[in-house]
């Protein structure tokens, strides 16, 4: 990729609202915010005091219960346990990811079909907004937040503080398996920007590539699951852990804000386009949340370290340096 160019060889996105960090922004706000950086966004999250709301409502959103985390596969075992009223439950290995392989890595972006399929199975129609939300900090939830707002969906957000703020609201959970009514929306794919192996090298050198997964798998001291330790030279190091308040919510605005711009990312020390990997591209779509809530677009690179620790002939930086 050239040094002039952004990472969006693979989409053309669609212009959005300004995204919002918690909700309606009062006008006051709204006009100190205008001299911070936009993001080509929607809003971003829905609370729980909002879901709330919604889900009383004649025309609640679909919501989607995304329960998942690396090394525990009983995500649906969870869901059924106990989810939020109504939330329908969204696989991520098999309806958000289609199957590993080296080239794409553990979790490649699914078929625009399987998507549309999976879409209308949870209930997701055209002009219906959708609320996605999991048991761990949203870190595998956003992935459907980021797969659904690429395939053309106008309204998705993600559930602040996740599961765990609905409960400590004193909510309700429901067990067993809800059914939604088929919906009927059509998706395309790529009105969210992403790069391949090639674009993410070139632009940790001409922008900023951030690497999402936890510090000492960025330094290569640890790596459970991919081929090789380290990380793609020139990228640095931004664990997704650090986007979120102890409580599990998303930290402010202007607190994400000062954590990517020390990074090179947005703010007016940026140093250009902006891309994010992790492990398999689950991690980074969490990532890019937190970007969007700063005011700065980010494109992701799905196949991510799984997939560039796959090809030998990609180099593998270790340590707490780029590279």
């Amino acid at each position: 990729m050239p040094a002039h160019a952004t990472p969006t060889p693979h989409a053309t996105p669609t212009p959005h609202a300004t995204p919002t960090a918690h909700g309606t922004t009062p006008p006051a706000a709204a006009a100190e915010q205008d001299a911070a950086p936009r993001a080509t966004a929607s809003r971003v999250l829905t609370t729980v005091s909002e879901l709330e709301g919604l889900l009383a409502a004649s025309h609640p959103p679909v919501v989607l219960d995304v329960r998942w985390a690396l090394g525990d596969p009983h995500g649906h075992a969870h869901y059924r346990a106990g989810h939020i009223p109504g939330a329908v439950h969204a696989d991520l290995d098999t309806e958000l990811a289609a199957p590993a392989t080296p080239h794409d890595g553990r979790h490649p972006l699914p078929g625009i079909d399987v998507l549309q399929a999976a879409a209308r199975r949870w209930g997701i129609s055209a002009g219906r907004p959708v609320v996605v939300y999991d048991d761990n900090g949203n870190t595998a939830a956003a992935r459907a937040w980021w797969l659904l707002r690429w395939a053309g969906v106008a309204e998705v957000t993600l559930l602040d503080g996740a599961l765990g703020a609905w409960r400590g609201a004193g909510l309700p959970l429901e067990t067993g398996e809800t059914a939604a009514e088929p919906g009927d929306i059509t998706l395309t794919a790529g009105h969210l920007p992403t790069v391949d192996a090639d674009e993410a090298a070139a632009l940790a050198r001409s922008g900023t590539l951030l690497d999402a997964r936890a510090a000492e798998r960025y330094r290569g001291e640890s790596e459970p699951v991919d081929p090789r330790a380290g990380h793609i030279p020139g990228a640095r190091s931004a664990p997704t852990g650090e986007n979120l308040a102890p409580d599990g919510t998303f930290l402010p605005p202007d607190a994400l804000r000062a954590r990517f711009a020390a990074l090179g990312a947005g703010g007016a020390d940026g140093t250009g386009p902006v891309a994010v990997y992790c492990g398999s591209g689950v991690t980074a779509a969490h990532q890019i949340a937190a970007l969007a809530l700063a005011g700065t677009d980010a494109a992701l690179f799905p196949g991510s370290w799984s997939a560039w620790s796959a090809d030998p002939a990609r180099p593998a930086a270790t340590g707490h340096q780029p590279g």
